[in-house]
């Protein structure tokens, strides 16, 4: 052999000496001698404590199922045992995450190709402690030390990573956060076999592309201090990493009274690409979806809706969620339509469009501050269980229940609402109601808010400041030929009347409730009723007691036509002064002045009557009405008879209302409308 054949013998065989030898170091070699740096190497790099408690090796098989050559090379296995990971150092906690065993596979020739590919890993009672504290630090948020390092103009990592299955047997998820009064724990196990996806969430054709159900979940605790129960399935890892193939996605959760169902599918999970889910949910009130969507919605009645949820999560100013087409009902109205939530700053916001088929104007009591009066009882438990029990004193009228003006703020809102047919009463038949609610920084506008009534028409803007301390509101209101007949549709007399009613009030003031912005209210207001009747029956029928006694007086039991009532008043800190508070009857004149007082809800009222002529006793007596909202009291005012023409002399101050009043007679109804005469002659005393 030659010299040169000899040294190239000689290396080859030291070569393949050293390959013997690593190989056996290898095959040999005790791994657990690497666990203190590996321990130290990624507790370092985590910012947190972490350790491999048990046993570390690695074992050699080769993969049959790789083509030629290739399924020569052996492939490292490794497991390690009872494996921790802390918690960063302000979560007083033990561990984050335990795991009984790991066994993972590694692919070598993808390290040729700068990959770190791991076929599978499979964990043996995995367990997972989330936790976030009442300063909002939580322990699933990573503070990487090679972060805290990086130079940002490093260039990326050539190397990519590749996993392509995680199995478990059973998997159990503890939650405990302070900020949303939560304490829940999910199982987690695999369904033996995976259960086809169309088989549990239903034959929508969009999404039988779904891949199979391979884990169910079961979850208890509790959820904003109320009891959380829920059950569901999700997909496996193969189709969480998929970009092509949705995530499939199945969930029952009751929390408290508040129930939410979803069956659907994530698309490309590991880059939150969207959701596509049919959702339906129910609860005494929508304003408990506050704790578990983060939308702010107003304290309703119980509610049921069923719709099409989609979501995009890499929107340009942040995650947008459309709930589509849905159908349902609060209380005993039915709701329909669409609704857009964006979730972008400086506060998320709510669009779309509502429509009502079948309105009951109760359950938007709680909109305007009022109780719906459907099932007190229960609200009332509802709403002390909240910390949110009424204040409505015992003997007050006027709405007294707080506005909710301090969560304005959380979210802006521009929603376009129409209820065709309105349910209120037989005797005020309400509908086509439709509104513009716009929200903005917490600012509430309603415009325009109007409805069909009567055969006319209420036509109005409602303005609250709730970014105010306190709020201030405002209220612009309009009626336009409201029939007497329709109106007061239990008076047999009246259903002959052609009479309208017509008016205009501007209101301003501030407070937290109805109560107190008419308790500070500034403004005008003005009516003007033609050809209508007055009767004791009448009274009756609206609900005014104490009209009872005043009618009695002036007329009897008889009905009196009226031929014009006519008032104007003005609002000053909550006082209500009559300008002029006059009716036009067939048999007098009766004016009426005095004062209304909306802070004490107290009456101050006078009524002086005039014959024309037909001698009845009692016109020739003037009437008080006093006393409280609650508790009028009316009577004959003592002293000497009215003088004749007394009511005649007040008239002769009236010219300017009278004036002002003539702008609410439509110019179409002058020939016909009596009142234009009866102002007209007022407007002419001087």
């Amino acid at each position: 052999m030659s010299r040169t054949g000899k040294v190239i013998s000689w290396i080859g065989g030291i070569f393949l000496l050293l390959v013997v030898v690593v190989v056996l170091v290898i095959l040999f070699f005790d791994w657990n001698r690497l666990k203190p740096t590996i321990n130290q190497k990624v507790s370092t790099e985590l910012n947190r404590p972490f350790a491999i408690r048990g046993d570390l090796g690695v074992s050699w098989e080769r993969n049959r199922d790789e083509p030629g050559w290739r399924s020569w090379v052996p492939w490292p296995h490794v497991h390690a045992e009872d494996i921790m990971l802390g918690n960063p150092p302000e979560i007083p906690e033990v561990s984050m995450v335990h795991l009984q065993r790991v066994d993972a596979t590694l692919a070598p020739l993808s390290l040729l190709a700068k990959q770190v590919w791991i076929p599978w890993i499979k964990l043996q009672q995995p367990v997972a402690r989330l936790v976030q504290t009442a300063d909002a630090k939580n322990n699933w948020t990573f503070n990487l030390a090679s972060s805290d390092n990086a130079d940002a103009s490093q260039q990326p990592s050539a190397w990519s990573f590749r996993l392509d299955n995680i199995v478990f047997d059973q998997g159990r998820i503890n939650y405990r956060d302070a900020i949303n009064k939560a304490d829940v724990q999910v199982m987690v196990d695999p369904l033996g076999k995976p259960v086809p996806y169309a088989q549990l969430a239903g034959g929508d054709d969009k999404q039988q592309h779904a891949a199979d159900f391979v884990f169910g979940w079961k979850a208890q605790g509790k959820y904003n201090n109320e009891q959380l129960n829920g059950n569901g399935k999700i997909g496996g890892m193969l189709s969480l990493r998929s970009k092509t193939t949705p995530f499939p996605i199945q969930a029952d959760v009751r929390n408290g009274t508040t129930r939410v169902r979803v069956a659907g599918s994530l698309q490309d999970p590991m880059n939150l690409g969207g959701l596509d889910l049919r959702l339906r949910f129910s609860g005494d009130t929508l304003a408990n979806l506050y704790g578990l969507t983060g939308v702010l919605l107003p304290d309703t009645p119980p509610y049921e809706t069923d719709g099409h949820l989609q979501a995009r999560f890499s929107e340009p100013g942040g995650p947008v969620f459309r709930y589509q087409g849905f159908n349902g009902h609060i209380g005993d109205s039915d709701i329909h339509g669409s609704l857009t939530y964006s979730q972008i700053k400086p506060r998320p916001k709510l669009e779309g469009t509502l429509e009502s088929r079948q309105l009951r104007m109760a359950d938007l009591g709680p909109l305007i501050g009022v109780d719906s009066g459907k099932d007190s009882a229960k609200t009332e438990q509802a709403k002390a269980k909240r910390g949110e029990a009424s204040r409505q004193p015992a003997d007050r009228v006027l709405p007294h229940d707080k506005f909710d003006s301090k969560s304005w703020n959380v979210m802006d809102a521009d929603v376009k609402f129409s209820g065709k047919r309105i349910e209120h009463s037989n005797s005020l038949p309400i509908s086509d109601l439709y509104t513009h609610v716009v929200l903005k920084n917490g600012d509430l506008l309603l415009d325009p808010l109007r409805f069909a009534m009567a055969g006319g028409n209420l036509n109005s803007t409602i303005h609250l400041e709730g970014d105010k301390t306190p709020l201030r509101g405002r209220a612009d209101i309009h009626a336009r030929k409201l029939r007497l007949r329709e109106l007061f549709k239990g008076v047999e007399a009246m259903q002959s009347s052609l009479g309208q009613l017509n008016g205009d009030a501007t209101l301003s003031g501030t407070g937290n409730s109805v109560a107190d912005l008419l308790a500070t209210s500034n403004g005008d207001l003005k009516l003007l009723m033609n050809d209508g009747l007055i009767s004791r029956g009448l009274m009756e029928i609206v609900g005014l007691n104490v009209g009872n006694y005043v009618v009695s007086k002036l007329f009897g039991d008889d009905e009196v036509r009226i031929n014009c009532a006519a008032a104007d008043l003005n609002v000053r800190n909550g006082l209500a002064s009559t300008r002029l508070f006059v009716f036009d009857t067939e048999n007098a004149i009766i004016n009426i002045s005095g004062t209304t007082n909306f802070a004490n809800e107290r009456l101050d009222l006078s009524i002086d009557p005039e014959s024309k002529g037909i001698r009845i006793i009692t016109l020739r007596s003037p009437l008080y009405v006093r006393g409280t909202f609650k508790s009028p009291d009316a009577g004959v005012k003592a002293g000497p008879l009215i003088a004749r023409g007394a009511a005649a002399v007040a008239l002769g101050v009236v010219a300017a209302p009278a004036a002002a009043l003539l702008a609410l007679v439509s110019p179409s109804d002058n020939d016909e409308n009596q009142c234009t005469k009866v102002l007209q002659q007022m407007k002419s005393k001087k």
